[in-house]
């Protein structure tokens, strides 16, 4: 079975499955705080090509488009139930449509965001730009938001000499754990 085809089948079935999920995730961000229900990031994509992947929206409108570590109080920002959609990665739901669509895939890097020029010259270096990003990938099952861009890129990196069917299923796997353990996750 080819990585797309399982994309497709996975997050078909994903989203069948969680559809009420999605839809008490989407009706509570509405309920708590002004503004639409997703927030559309610019992300860069395979190729270094950006597209733009929806997010339950977990931070203010009018928040600066800037990794939230770099925010100088990122706490500000949070709205009512953000921090319990980023601690449970129910934020990272509407990216279905971005794997359903072929922007990203279940498994691979991170896309980073449209102004992180040091983690895409880092991938670009490394040949990670080649691969479909991910919602999920090797560095976020071995750190998360706790590493920094050279490791990530390195992970990144051993994951492209090293992609494959068992991996992808491990990845999904102890992503599955650490969502559980809410390991990993800042902010």
């Amino acid at each position: 079975m080819s990585k797309r085809l399982m994309d497709i089948l996975l997050a078909g079935s994903a989203v069948v499955l969680l559809a009420p999920v999605i839809a008490g995730v989407a009706l509570l961000v509405k309920l708590t705080s002004p503004g639409p229900v997703l927030y559309w990031s610019e992300r860069v994509g395979r190729g270094n090509t950006n597209f733009r992947m929806p997010k339950f929206r977990s931070m203010r409108t009018g928040t600066p488009a800037v990794a939230t570590h770099l925010l100088p109080d990122p706490q500000q920002w949070i709205t009512p139930v953000g921090r319990l959609l980023r601690r449970s990665s129910l934020d990272e739901l509407p990216q279905l449509w971005s794997i359903l669509k072929g922007d990203m895939s279940i498994v691979g890097p991170r896309p980073a965001l449209f102004n992180q020029d040091d983690l895409v010259a880092l991938r670009t270096e490394r040949g990670v730009h080649r691969l479909r990003p991910g919602l999920t990938g090797w560095a976020q099952v071995n750190g998360r938001d706790e590493l920094p861009i050279p490791a990530k890129v390195a992970l990144d990196a051993w994951y492209l000499e090293h992609q494959g069917l068992w991996l992808d299923l491990k990845i999904i796997l102890l992503t599955a754990l650490n969502v559980v353990g809410a390991r990993g996750v800042s902010h």
